[in-house]
């Protein structure tokens, strides 16, 4: 089974959020994708599966199949597009949430999904005990988006991870206005293992559609302030969000493992 390993939302190794991409002529058994998903100890693990004209792409974390990936999604396109079908500008994926189409845009590649919409809910005492921070709002979707008073907050933040996994939500985010960028972020997954996430794709489903509104734009460019760090392109357009990031390959490898 060929593996590649790929930093997504960054132009150079070591940066955004790694991912690993399994090409496989057919989906092995789920233990065993887990399996490589546990020993690979990365957020995610993708394996991509070719059909007719399209590929079939699951999502694992190092505990659960998930139904939603946005980083190990642009590294399978990466993978796809200037690995193995190099003349391909677009690739379309089959998911647990529909079909996602990627297109290849210089050194960008355009990620088409659905937007979460932001459904406004109270600020409770223990989302700031939580961040040990002052939360503005807060809104959910699959995802808990908290707005915080400034970017310094953002950054600094010191969560406790054991208080984050009681509060709503899949994944947990915070959120500020940055002068450099239209909104700086950071994303918490305890509930699926997952401290912090380096650059997270899918919950700017929710992050960019907050601020569009907020701001009144359409396109919107953020950061995500992990250690590693990325910069998300997002449109919101309706009811979907455009997200364009760029990738870079660290590995390749050869699994020693039978199907």
């Amino acid at each position: 089974m060929r593996q590649f390993i790929v930093d997504a939302f960054t132009e150079k190794i070591f940066g955004g959020n790694p991912a690993a991409v399994c090409v496989v002529e057919k989906f092995p058994p789920e233990e065993l994708m887990q399996n490589i998903a546990r020993e690979n100890n990365l957020s995610e693990t993708a394996f991509v599966m070719r059909e007719k004209n399209f590929y079939r792409l699951r999502w694992f974390t190092p505990s659960t199949e998930i139904d939603f990936c946005g980083h190990a999604t642009l590294a399978s396109a990466f993978v796809i597009l200037t690995q193995v079908e190099k003349n391909l500008p677009v690739v379309e994926f089959e998911t647990l949430s529909g079909r996602f189409i990627v297109e290849r845009k210089g050194k960008f590649f355009e990620m088409n999904f659905p937007a979460y919409v932001p459904k406004k809910i109270p600020v409770t005492e223990a989302m700031s005990d939580a961040v040990n921070a002052k939360v503005l709002e807060a809104y959910l979707a699959r995802d808990l988006l908290m707005v915080l008073d400034s970017a310094e907050a953002v950054e600094n933040l010191l969560p406790d991870f054991d208080k984050l996994s009681k509060l709503d939500g899949l994944i947990q985010a915070v959120t500020a206005a940055d002068k450099n960028f239209d909104c700086v972020s950071r994303v918490f997954a305890p509930k699926i293992k997952i401290a912090e996430d380096p650059v997270t794709g899918s919950t700017h489903c929710l992050i960019a559609p907050y601020w569009s509104e907020k701001l009144g734009k359409n396109k919107i460019t953020a950061r995500q302030a992990s250690a590693r760090g990325g910069v998300l392109h997002c449109e919101v357009a309706g009811e979907r969000v455009k997200i364009s990031g760029s990738a870079a390959l660290f590995a390749t490898a050869e699994l020693a493992v039978s199907c």
